[in-house]
């Protein structure tokens, strides 16, 4: 075999997978249809920032870039609710200093395009689309953005890395017996920004802050430069809604009611507002994530609502259990790619219910004295009884 690989989108699972299939000796050739991140300044607006846990950390210290990544991190050890009083309540995440961590999505996806290059056979190719594959040769088709010439290239394995909305996954939804759902969720969000205050941060910086209004709410999580990314989440319809808000003037009114110590902190609130895009949160399952020589993972296979922290998470996961099977199966994918869809559906699934669930925690029960007081149950048998 001569373990030539396409990989289509350069996101963070693609660009992992990328780490990954490099340091075994793949040539590996990435196709994005974006232009190259890194040449250009970060533009806020449609991401969240991404919370890494144990499960993402595993899969970046197996390939040799999680310590690169911690330098750009910041623990949050517990979630900080923020009452319309603007009273603070503090929740622990675990013990002995346990904690998830932020980084910006954007800046994550840099440090591992760089390590995917580095001392690999590794290659980027941006603003190209994928517009056809067939699943079977390992054969995809691409137009560039800019030239409008297509392209074909032929490898050994193919693997669509390409998003929720992903093109490799729209073909293979036309292949029988591939079974597809997609479910968008009656909120949607918009990004909002607290700058740093002369370097410093100005809320406490180990902690996501949650603002819990029932059917909606607001969050944020901390940046090295001493900002936070904020984002809200709220109906896109009806009462306390995105269509209520149809301008800056309307949404300061209105955080000025909900989120009074949140506004106080974001100067460039007007700003951020009219030029931040609302966007869609959706739910994306299917079966199977392979055929042929092609495979499906991260969002493409199995898109996730942001609620449980673990959308990332479960990507970087995917990639860490196909390394697994490669040295299970002795690089025998006509073995490997059966099983990894066997193996990751089921655990899909499941964070994907949870993420749900864990909306209605945030919003609603973390505000709740009574859930409140659960946690702390929690925590001390967990303390009494930690096996």
């Amino acid at each position: 075999m001569s373990k030539k690989v396409t990989i289509v989108g350069a996101g963070l699972v693609g660009s992992l997978l990328a780490c990954y299939l490099g340091r075994r000796g793949y040539t590996v050739n990435v196709y994005e249809k974006r232009p190259d991140l890194r040449k250009r300044k970060l533009v806020a607006g449609r991401s969240i920032n991404m919370a890494c846990s144990t499960r993402g950390w595993r899969a970046l210290d197996e390939v040799g870039v999680g310590d690169v990544v911690r330098t750009h991190a910041i623990a949050m050890k517990g979630r900080v609710m923020h009452s319309e009083q603007s009273e603070l309540t503090h929740q622990p995440y675990g013990i002995d200093n346990q904690a998830i961590y932020s980084i910006s999505r954007g800046g994550l996806n840099k440090i591992l395009m760089d390590y995917a290059e580095k001392d690999n056979d590794v290659t980027f190719h941006y603003n190209k689309k994928c517009m056809d594959v067939d699943v079977d040769s390992g054969t995809v088709t691409f137009v560039d953005y800019e030239t409008k010439e297509t392209e074909t290239v032929t490898a050994d394995l193919v693997f669509g890395a390409d998003g929720a909305f992903s093109r490799v996954r729209g073909i293979m939804q036309r292949l029988p017996h591939f079974n597809y759902t997609q479910d968008y969720i009656s909120s949607d969000y918009k990004e909002l920004h607290i700058p740093d205050l002369n370097g410093a941060f100005r809320m406490e910086k180990e902690a996501l802050h949650i603002w819990p209004r029932g059917e909606y709410m607001l969050i944020a999580l901390p940046n090295t430069d001493g900002s936070f990314t904020c984002t809200l989440f709220m109906p896109y319809e009806g009462k306390d809604s995105f269509e209520q808000l149809q301008d800056s003037a309307a949404a300061r009114a209105f955080f000025e009611e909900k989120f009074p110590d949140a506004l106080e902190q974001m100067p460039n609130f007007d700003e951020d507002w009219t030029e931040n895009p609302q966007s869609s949160l959706v739910i994306i399952r299917c079966y199977p994530w392979t055929w042929g020589k092609t495979a499906l993972l991260g969002d493409a296979s199995h898109a996730i609502v942001p609620f449980y922290g673990q959308g990332i998470n479960s990507g970087f996961e995917d990639v860490y259990v196909l390394e697994q099977l490669i040295n299970e199966h002795n690089e025998d994918w006509e073995a490997i790619l059966p099983a990894f869809g066997k193996s990751r559906k089921p655990n899909a699934d499941a964070i994907a219910d949870l993420a749900l669930y864990n909306y209605k925690v945030m919003r609603d029960l973390t505000a709740d004295p009574e859930f409140l007081l659960r946690k702390k149950l929690e925590h001390r048998v967990m303390e009494l009884y930690p096996d």
